[in-house]
């Protein structure tokens, strides 16, 4: 690598990796030191731990190896802070997080400091192309966690009786109920023998490579996600009382949990109501919006009730990469601002100020709500994980999960691409994931 080529890299790097940590922090802002403690439910983690294992990643994974002379800030934090790396260390169990009262939240930001000053020396020193990797590795990491972070906060203040609200709207500021929502409409793709994976141009994780052909016979997707209107309607015509629309295993779930809606929705005296880190919102304001917090068993659901079906992933894709050709990647992710699925208005501005797409295009590609895809999440042929103890990060989990695209309303704008794949488990339901329907081609 050339000196320049080489002062490039470390520019893009330092630049991307400063900036997740910057953003990380500034999430955190609007809440508490109690509110950051909070793990209200066994898939979540508190805010103050999301703090100390993105940390955790550049110090395990970037310092320890790259770093002559590096002293670790606790030795401690080694398996305190470990997800589930099996192969570099023990770990508490994760339901025990929020008993983690030490150690404090001054010392997670201390940490933080310690770790970001050693992460810009080596950045300094021109390092090895394999620790730059790895410290785009772990900003792209972080900025999954920022997601997850804020999916972990509205789960909190859900379960909180006082419903409290992460970020209010500022005056002049909110979603206002509109009819005027973008018609369903149809989009034709001849499908055919398509390539589907990353390109390799640029930062991908193990799981979406390697790029490969794909035959696909021809189909139709929505030009947008389902609305909360439309998602009314299901629930209204006994959707959750029917086991015809359901998977066996969906339909045992939803007896078992006692599911009668998304999770964040409320019904009081006949009348529908939606949580969000906006605070809570009445459906007849949000009719228009794509319905989130919905399971793979309710997406599925939904489509059998709708007489179509879900797309899968690589239909998501080839759909996509169609539309990137003329577009950037571009709606409702978080650098919008507006941290809540918000109607697709034909030439209207959402609540934040940015202009809503056209009619007659496929609408909320990218952001709004992940998308459920009828796509079980596996390798691709000849998938080959990172070697060591981060081929843990995704491999491992190539068994009893659904694929979704798209990313979501609190999705780093700068952390999606066409090839990029979620997964999570189907019964899963606290994430801002919604449904896209698909058909084959007439």
């Amino acid at each position: 690598m050339s000196s320049i080529s080489s002062f490039a890299a470390n520019t893009v790097v330092a630049e991307r990796f400063r900036t997740a940590r910057t953003r990380t922090l500034a999430l955190v802002e609007p809440l508490t030191p109690e509110d950051m403690m909070v793990q209200s439910s066994s898939d979540a983690s508190p805010a103050k731990w999301h703090l100390a294992h993105t940390t955790w990643f550049f110090e395990s994974f970037v310092l320890r190896e790259f770093l002559p002379a590096y002293e670790v800030f606790d030795p401690d934090f080694a398996w305190l802070f470990n997800s589930y790396y099996l192969s570099f260390t023990a770990f508490p169990e994760k339901r025990l997080r929020a008993s983690f009262s030490r150690p404090s939240l001054d010392a997670i930001r201390r940490y933080r400091q310690h770790v970001d000053e050693a992460i810009e020396r080596l950045i300094e020193e021109n390092p090895d192309p394999e620790a730059l990797r790895r410290i785009e590795l772990g900003a792209n990491h972080e900025e999954q966690h920022q997601e997850l972070l804020l999916t972990d906060i509205l789960h909190a203040f859900f379960t909180n009786p006082l419903r409290p609200a992460y970020r209010p709207w500022s005056r002049g500021q909110s979603v206002h109920p509109s009819p005027q929502h973008i018609p369903a409409q149809w989009l034709d793709f001849e499908g055919g023998l398509v390539d589907c994976g990353h390109s390799r141009d640029g930062f991908c994780f193990d799981n979406e490579l390697p790029r490969h052909r794909v035959w696909l016979e021809p189909y139709a997707l929505a030009n947008r996600l389902v609305t909360c209107g439309e998602y009314a309607k299901f629930i209204a015509d006994g959707g959750y009382q029917r086991p015809e629309f359901w998977l066996s295993a969906g339909w045992d779930t939803v007896q078992r949990e006692g599911w009668r809606a998304p999770l964040y929705w409320s019904k009081t005296d006949d009348a529908w109501t939606l949580f969000t880190l906006r605070g809570e919102q009445a459906l007849d304001a949000m009719r228009a919006a794509p319905v989130s917090q919905v399971s793979y068993f309710e997406a599925d659901a939904y489509a059998h009730w709708a007489g179509q079906r879900l797309a899968t992933e690589f239909e998501w894709e080839a759909a996509a990469q169609e539309q990137v050709r003329t577009q950037p990647i571009d709606g409702n992710l978080l650098d919008a601002d507006n941290l809540m699925p918000v109607p697709s208005l034909a030439q209207a501005a959402s609540p934040a100020g940015s202009v809503g797409p056209k009619a007659g295009s496929m609408q909320s590609c990218y952001g709004d709500c992940w998308e459920w895809t009828a796509s079980a999440y596996l390798g691709y042929p000849g998938f080959r994980p990172l070697p060591g103890s981060l081929g843990e990060y995704n491999g491992k989990f190539m068994s009893g999960q659904m694929v979704l695209r798209g990313g979501s309303c609190v999705t780093p704008a700068a952390h999606m691409r066409t090839s990029y794949r979620n997964f999570f488990a189907p019964e899963t339901r606290w994430q801002f994931s919604g449904i896209r329907l698909a058909r084959a081609k007439p």
